[in-house]
């Protein structure tokens, strides 16, 4: 590669006044092993975090504790955080917040329906007391991830649920939701 120097004599009589040419070494360049590695490393770090869309998506109710589809949600971080963000956006914190006790705190496996993940739920798209449903009103798919999220507070120490729901407190929540509806 060559670079141009200014410079005040003349050394070089085919050269303008000024200028100098003068040869710099070749910048060092990344091998085929190289940009492997790096590819690797990039497309392999978020594996937990992976955000699948399309077809691979729950779009029913799961089909029994045995349900195929089960374990591929609950190991996926970004499904059990969306799933927290609707539980929030729904309005299920207000009932079932971190500072819930008896059959309303979901920190436990004391569960009224079952602790599958087929009967939590069948337990939330059937919620007592809520006409219509939430199975009628939101959709399989961000239902498949509130279940995982519900299922997963189990393991979360309530410090962090805490943090959590003062994380999500200024999120629209059920009633001061004025997004679409579906």
């Amino acid at each position: 590669m060559m670079q141009i120097a200014h410079n005040r004599s003349r050394s070089d009589a085919s050269v303008p006044a000024g200028l100098r040419l003068r040869a710099t070494a070749p910048r060092p360049r990344l091998s085929g092993a190289g940009v492997v590695a790096l590819l690797a490393l990039a497309l392999g770090g978020c594996g937990a975090e992976k955000r699948p869309a399309g077809p691979d998506q729950p779009q029913s109710a799961p089909n029994g504790p045995g349900d195929r589809r089960i374990a591929g949600v609950e190991a996926n971080k970004y499904q059990v955080g969306q799933g927290g963000r609707y539980f929030s956006w729904n309005g299920c914190g207000a009932c079932h917040g971190s500072e819930a006790h008896g059959v309303l705190a979901l920190g436990d496996d004391n569960w009224r329906g079952g602790g599958a993940f087929d009967q939590v739920y069948r337990s939330i798209a059937n919620h007592p007391g809520r006409t219509p449903s939430y199975g009628e009103t939101i959709p399989a798919q961000q239902l498949w991830q509130i279940t995982a999220y519900v299922r997963s507070l189990k393991d979360l120490p309530s410090v962090n649920r805490h943090r959590q729901d003062v994380d999500q407190a200024g999120e629209p929540q059920g009633s001061n939701w004025s997004g679409p509806v579906l």
